[in-house]
């Protein structure tokens, strides 16, 4: 390994052979595929090569070097891969778009705008006036008092005594 340090190319061509098989196998058995798992354990040759000199013989052998150097490169091409294809598939939901049925939608449009004004006819006049010119006309309370020159705080007792006959006449639960 000093001599491949040094940048020696034959020190490096006989560790290359009694490595390579070794870093082949492993990569192998972590990446599934041949085509990439040869792609991996070229870039781990190349680490050995260019990392030669930060081996330590007291921390391994050159082989355990070797095969922690390729499992950790075989482990981040998979981790890769698999981000990859989590964000096609994320993206693919994105741009999943349900079938939109316009004349379905239309009919359900018009069905709920009549049970609103049968709703609104099963009101007292004062609280659908209340109601009518705060959701129809967007005016505020305050406004809606001066509209029907009534004090505000019964503008707002009949726009909530209003609005919960017609929650239960539309048939909705809270």
């Amino acid at each position: 390994m000093r001599q491949v340090a040094h940048g020696d190319k034959e020190a490096f061509s006989v560790l290359y052979d009694a490595l390579a098989p070794l870093v082949i196998g492993i990569v192998i058995k972590v990446v599934r595929d041949r085509a990439q798992s040869e792609e991996v354990a070229q870039e781990v040759m190349i680490d050995l090569w260019r990392q030669a000199a930060r081996y330590r013989p007291d921390s391994g052998s050159v082989i355990t070097w070797a095969a922690t150097i390729a499992h950790r490169r075989a482990v981040d091409r998979v981790r890769s891969a698999q981000a990859s294809t989590d964000r096609e598939h994320a993206q693919a939901a994105r741009e999943h778009r349900t079938a939109f049925d316009e004349v379905a939608e239309q009919v359900e449009t018009r069905l709920d705008s009549e049970q609103v004004r049968r709703c609104l006819r099963g009101l007292t006049e004062l609280q659908r006036q209340a109601v009518t010119l705060a959701y129809y006309q967007g005016l505020t309370y305050r406004e809606v008092a001066e509209a029907l020159h009534t004090p505000l705080p019964t503008v707002k007792t009949r726009m909530r005594d209003g609005l919960i006959r017609l929650r239960d006449c539309m048939g909705v639960t809270t």
